[in-house]
């Protein structure tokens, strides 16, 4: 019976068959992937747009800083500050700087002591203010003088026609009599750095000069004598004959050029 023995093979092959396919760990492992995908995992540019929103938030306007206290700074601000520290100057040389007081700042700028204490939180606080305030006039006073000056031969005498200029009119003698001690401590605070402004200044002359002469200036040595000078003439004034100091200055510049400096 040909037949049904050929159904049977036929049946027992896809029994068979189906046993294989249900025990076949790849054919089992195929449907998973499908089920990972109907979970949808939470979209990642939702964490990202949370943690940049409060950087925008965080950013504030820069403020600017005058004395111990913020101070937004305009025209009016600048003024003001500008007319407590002239009033402080010709107090000071009045006076002195140790019976400066805050009331006679107030009264003779004609402002409120509230308007005072916006800028300078005490006595010590203003002393220091218009201390920074003398140096950084001297020293743009100095750029202003010879700024014009491009040859350096002329930028030498700028410098030369500066220094005499700012002993002839400075108040620095003045404020040495009336307060020593605060004249004192202010010249020694702007000593180092008058010595690196000079030297600045003086750059184009110096590199002019040690090419033409081929040797090399002790810069800084040079930058300290000329501040020495001017505060040994605000201590001991030289008078009608400081202009002869000055000529002399000049040629002992000049000696130092002819080749008596150490060679490098």
């Amino acid at each position: 019976m040909p037949a049904p023995a050929a159904k049977a093979a036929r049946t027992t092959k896809a029994a068979k068959a189906t046993k294989a396919t249900k025990a076949s760990p790849v054919a089992a492992a195929r449907p998973a992937p499908a089920r990972a995908k109907s979970a949808a995992p939470p979209p990642a540019p939702v964490e990202k747009a949370k943690k940049a929103a409060p950087v925008e938030k965080a950013k504030k306007p820069a403020t600017v800083r005058t004395s111990s206290a913020p101070v937004k700074l305009n025209k009016r601000s600048s003024d003001t500050i500008a007319r407590i520290l002239a009033t402080t100057e010709e107090i000071i040389l009045q006076s002195g700087a140790e019976r400066i007081s805050i009331l006679d700042v107030c009264s003779d700028s004609g402002i409120s002591r509230g308007t005072f204490y916006r800028y300078f939180s005490s006595q010590d606080d203003l002393l220091d203010a218009f201390s920074r305030h003398k140096r950084d006039q001297f020293h743009a006073r100095l750029i202003e003088a010879t700024a014009a000056s491009q040859d350096p031969d002329e930028r030498f005498q700028a410098v030369l026609g500066f220094i005499d200029d700012y002993l002839e009119r400075s108040r620095a003698r003045r404020l040495l009599l009336v307060a020593p001690e605060y004249a004192t401590r202010w010249f020694q605070r702007i000593f180092h750095d008058s010595v690196h402004r000079f030297q600045d200044v003086l750059a184009p002359v110096f590199d002019a000069w040690e090419e033409r002469r081929g040797i090399v200036l002790d810069r800084e040595l040079i930058g300290e004598l000329i501040v020495r000078f001017i505060l040994s003439d605000v201590l001991v004034p030289s008078g009608a004959d400081r202009r002869n100091l000055m000529r002399r200055m000049e040629r002992f510049v000049v000696m130092l050029l002819s080749g008596r400096v150490a060679r490098r």
